[in-house]
């Protein structure tokens, strides 16, 4: 029988250890973890892209909802554990769940440090330490105004950043005389401080805070000397502090942090701890490479390996803002045992430091170029005499003997031993084992198998390095991405093919470009359905079971198993008839409830999968069609009032919503597309984060594109001026089209865009006149054959097997 195992968190420490712990001993746990957030892993060094739009939520999971299924994982999502019973060894949670265990782990990690002033629980006050943080202020962020960061450390500086990028206007207040004192020396803190404000961020120094202002929410902040910075978000980022409270409750040693032994076992035998809730021989740590040491030595414990305890080394220190370079490790306080090396650069702005004792180093400062930066750290943590190479050391490894290195001759230099992922804590050997071992041949198989480079990917470099060493010739880094594992083909060499080779049926297209598999996957049997309805209009059949669930039953499955309807409504219009057949709807079929969505709609909430076609069949009957609010298609277009009741609208943005909704339904496309028209530039319809919105103005319409306000927050980019309604239809039209030939499946249009280049669909959209007509005529013939009421067909009897209830199945009776 399995030994039950309790995890208390779902950060990075506890998913490393799961990782290790399933290599050692696959099957010995059943394991149960309580999460306080309402979510899977993720990597919570890369919030700060996540912040600036670099990356997406999508882009930093680390374990996925198909992860924990694969390994018999029960995780409750949202679900904060409040007290821990040591003597009867269950925990139990707030929402009052109760589990069982014959060891348990505590990895309850940090609470940010609210510095204790007048002001400090006003709204609009945030701390920076998970993605609800990162969601709050990416929200604050859209009405660009003023953020005041307090702390000028590592995290503070990646807020800051972020919010610049988001358009706000940025201060960061720090209480020290340079910006990360505790990672950086003065010169490299000054040289930073130059780069930040060069953003266009105001930096003040040697400041004290004094009380944030406002009533109910924050208007500015005071500083000691009397200064007032207006503000209308305040970022809380001056430290982090163990969070031991459930431990403590549960009578077990805590000091700054849990007390645990090199082992990570806390003073009860059966319970451990690690993480940054941990306190391992007076020290507590907040950087993930020994959070990962921490887990590599649970896992080994909890697997009987008898492992070596844990050990602190001196970590290296990155800073995740695009275009600054920073490194650091070890100590470089100053000190008579103490001599450094020094190299600046003025002109490219570099400054490199190293501090030596007894010819070791035990500290380095890099600032502009950090190439050198795992070399020394390795240096650093295996004590080498660098006595033989004094006089070249601070020019780095290639330089050692006198003359450049190839850069591939350094990296095969390095140790087996030698730290390359530091964000992962993942070594030289672990990469070129992975890549002999496992037959992997590109960087994405590398970062799959190990996560090398993943996560903030200043290493990229170095694995790639590796891969080129250890593959030789064999190494591609241009090499297209294939769709999925079933082909080699990547996405925009299939859509090419379809039409050169005249393919119009999924087994067609798997037999001419021999298909790896026999009926393909879930990736790319959506895809080449979506491509072959795309490239050849009224001739190729939907294939339905090549759908997602959404998609098949045209409604969104919610996590009861029950469904969400939502009717269209055109340009977020309705009139009383409508609303009255949604109530008697409502009433009818017991829908528990009803909600008005942010895209002027209304969504049935509870509808149970059987009722489907009925529900459909009395909204028809009141003139209403599907909403496609599961498609990877037109969704929405929300609209203002316009001329007809704004005092301010310049043009009927309303009667224009309608026509592009009318005009544009049923159509598919690579992935959701939302759309708005406002009446004029003070853009209540918020046209300006959507994929394609139309700002209505005197002279006629401005039309933008390429905007997200989901798990990435992107602005819009201008695509033209037009001076008539017709116009601008023709023009969105000819983009959506555009898109629905180019874009990859589930690409939405501001990736579309960002990969294809801006100027080439100017180029066939604006510039082009006969492009703009070939591109629309197109749409024009395909919505022949896609304006058809996916809920009428299915009303009428399509798909009837999809809503059939579950047949019962008694116990067999024998014959007499």
């Amino acid at each position: 029988m399995k030994e039950r195992l309790v995890i208390i968190g779902n950060g990075m420490a506890p998913g490393r250890a799961l990782e290790r712990l399933f290599e050692l001993a696959p099957d010995r746990y059943e394991v149960t973890i309580f999460n306080a957030e309402p979510r899977v892993n993720y990597d919570r060094i890369m919030l700060s892209p996540v912040l600036s739009g670099e990356k997406s939520f999508d882009d930093i999971v680390i374990h996925g909802d198909a992860w924990y299924v694969q390994h018999g994982i029960t995780l409750y999502k949202g679900c904060k554990v409040e007290t821990i019973d040591r003597e009867n060894k269950t925990v139990t949670a707030t929402n009052g769940i109760t589990e069982s265990y014959d060891r348990l782990i505590i990895a309850t990690g940090s609470v940010p440090f609210i510095i204790p002033v007048p002001g400090n629980s006003l709204a609009g006050v945030v701390s920076y330490r998970d993605l609800d943080d990162v969601n709050t202020m990416m929200l604050a962020a859209k009405a660009r105004g003023r953020a005041v960061i307090i702390g000028g450390g590592l995290l503070g500086l990646e807020a800051a950043a972020g919010l610049n990028e988001q358009g706000m206007d940025v201060t960061v207040v720090h209480v020290h005389p340079t910006l990360m004192e505790r990672q950086l020396d003065p010169a490299a803190g000054y040289l930073l401080g130059t780069a930040i404000k060069a953003r266009g961020i105001k930096v003040v120094t040697a400041a004290n805070t004094k009380q944030i202002l406002g009533d109910k929410r924050v208007t500015g902040v005071e500083l000691s000397d009397g200064t007032v910075l207006p503000a209308d978000l305040v970022v809380m980022a001056v430290g982090i502090r163990p969070n031991g409270v459930l431990a403590k409750d549960a009578g077990l040693a805590v000091n700054r942090g849990i007390v645990v032994d090199a082992q990570m076992r806390t003073s009860d035998p059966s319970i451990y701890a690690l993480g940054e809730c941990v306190e391992v021989a007076g020290q507590c740590f907040g950087l993930v490479a020994p959070l990962y040491d921490m887990a590599n030595v649970l896992a080994a414990q909890l697997a009987d390996e008898e492992p070596e305890g844990f050990v602190p080394v001196a970590t290296a220190t990155r800073l995740k803002v695009t275009g600054i370079n920073l490194y650091s490790a070890g100590d470089f306080a100053e000190g008579d045992d103490r001599e450094e090396i020094v190299l600046r650069d003025a002109a490219a702005g570099v400054y490199k430091r190293l501090i030596l004792r007894d010819h070791k180093i035990i500290g380095t400062v890099l600032y502009g170029d950090t190439a050198d930066g795992p070399w020394f750290y390795d240096m650093l943590k295996r004590g080498v005499d660098t006595s033989e190479m004094r006089d070249t050391l601070i020019f780095g490894q290639n330089y050692q003997g006198g003359a450049p290195l190839d850069p591939t001759a350094a990296v095969a230099a390095l140790p087996g031993e030698a730290e390359i992922c530091g964000c992962n804590g993942i070594c030289k050997s672990k990469i070129t084992d992975a890549i002999t071992g496992k037959g992997l041949k590109s960087l994405d198989d590398l970062r799959a198998h190990t996560k090398a480079s993943a996560s903030c990917g200043s290493c990229t470099g170095l694995v790639e390095q590796l891969l080129s060493l250890t593959l030789g010739g064999a190494y591609n880094p241009a090499a297209v991405l294939p769709m999925c594992k079933c082909t080699d083909l990547g996405h925009d060499d299939v859509r090419r093919l379809i039409i050169a080779k005249d393919l119009r049926s999924i087994p067609q297209v798997m037999q001419d470009l021999e298909w790896k598999t026999s009926c393909g996957c879930a990736k790319c049997r959506p895809a080449l359905n979506y491509y072959l309805v795309a490239t050849w209009p009224g001739e190729y059949e939907d294939d339905n079971q090549s759908r997602f669930i959404n998609e098949r039953v045209h409604a969104n499955i919610q996590k009861d198993g029950t469904y969400s309807v939502v009717p269209r409504m055109w340009g977020g219009m309705t009139s009383p008839n409508e609303l009255r057949a949604i109530a008697d709807v409502a009433d009818k079929f017991k829908i528990p409830a009803v909600k008005v969505t942010g895209g002027q709609r209304i969504d049935l909430l509870g509808v149970k999968k059987e009722d489907l076609p009925a529900v459909w069949a009395d909204l028809n009957a009141a003139g209403m069609v599907s909403g496609a609010a599961y498609a990877k298609g037109l969704r929405t277009v929300k609209t203002c009032v316009g001329s007809d009741w704004c005092r301010f609208g310049t043009q009927d943005s309303t009667g224009l919503g309608i026509r592009l909704e009318k005009f544009m339904w049923g159509s598919w496309t690579p992935a959701k597309v939302k759309m708005a028209v406002s009446g004029c530039p003070r853009n209540c319809a918020e046209a300006t984060c959507k994929d394609v919105g139309v700002i209505c103005v005197d002279s006629g319409y401005d039309i933008v594109f390429g905007g997200a306000a989901g798990l990435d927050i992107k602005g819009t980019e201008p695509l033209c001026h037009v001076d008539t309604e017709d116009e601008a239809v023709e023009v969105i039209a000819a983009l959506v089209q555009l898109y629905r030939e180019q874009g990859r499946y589930l690409e939405r249009i501001y990736k579309w865009m960002k990969r294809v280049g801006k100027e080439s669909i100017l180029a066939a959209v604006v510039t082009d006149l006969d492009k703009r007509r070939h591109y629309h005529d197109r749409f024009v013939f395909s919505q022949t054959f896609a304006q058809i009421d996916p809920w009428q067909e299915r009303v009428n009897g399509k798909d009837a097997h999809e809503f059939a209830a579950m047949a019962e199945f008694g116990m067999p009776q024998a014959a007499e």
